[in-house]
């Protein structure tokens, strides 16, 4: 199974690339708001020098600004993703902001998330080679849930938060499931050091990924899961795409 990025506006009504730069997202404090007006100033400059360009070109003029600059809008790109499954609590008298882990029962509030669970849960089992996507949101995790996926190895550990309120530093979460997922553009729930059970790092901008640019390169800590995903084409006889639009 491939999905792209059709696959997560249909359920959850994520931008698409071209959808990307609406800045429909809300700020917690005053570093969210200078990233914001940082990335909009960077945005709308670049406009006015390309009238006729596209997202896509426009990310990968911002991956060669200085580091300020580009980190403001690569934060961008991954918060914007994160945005549906943010939540907050107050809690230790002050408000805090959480991004939903995989298994948590929140998931049930943001709508769409039913949807997907229901439409993979109708093609997922002992006969599928696995499913592939370009999409680094946790569409996939949080509808298939810790016991229905795993990154290449059954029984690999997460690190971070596990299900609301347990902590799970002493308890690791494990991937249980059977069905194999690739990331190929890698995950706002990943970063160079390991693999979360939730979007962390799309609240921060740490996050391991490709942004959506016209010439990709890959980098060395996505190896593994390029190989995963060339072993799930390898065993595979049928192919089913969700996406949106092919040329």
């Amino acid at each position: 199974m491939f999905l792209g990025a059709g696959f997560s506006k249909w359920a959850v009504n994520l931008p698409l690339v071209n959808e990307l730069f609406d800045f429909n997202v809300r700020t917690f404090n005053q570093a969210d708001e200078r990233r914001i007006e940082a990335a909009k100033l960077v945005k709308l400059r670049w406009d006015k020098e390309h009238p006729s360009g596209n997202n896509e070109q426009f990310i990968a003029y911002a991956n060669e600004l200085a580091e300020e600059q580009r980190s403001s809008i690569l934060w961008y790109v991954t918060r914007r993703l994160a945005e549906p499954f943010i939540w907050e609590e107050f809690h230790s008298q002050r408000w805090r902001r959480h991004v939903l882990s995989i298994d948590e029962y929140r998931k049930f509030r943001v709508e769409g998330l039913l949807r997907a669970s229901a439409f993979l849960q109708g093609f997922v089992g002992p006969s599928i080679a696995g499913i592939v996507t370009p999409n680094y949101d946790m569409l996939v995790e949080y509808a298939l849930g810790t016991k229905g996926f795993n990154y290449g190895t059954i029984g690999q550990k997460l690190s971070g938060r596990g299900p609301y309120p347990v902590s799970t530093w002493l308890n690791p979460v494990k991937l249980t499931g059977k069905t194999k997922l690739s990331k190929i553009h890698g995950s706002i729930s990943w970063d160079e050091k390991g693999c979360y059970t939730d979007g962390r790092r799309g609240i921060t901008g740490n996050a391991l990924i490709v942004a959506p640019v016209l010439e990709k390169h890959i980098p060395e800590a996505l190896r593994y899961t390029w190989s995963l995903a060339a072993q799930i084409l390898a065993q595979s006889r049928k192919l089913l795409v969700f996406g949106f639009a092919f040329n």
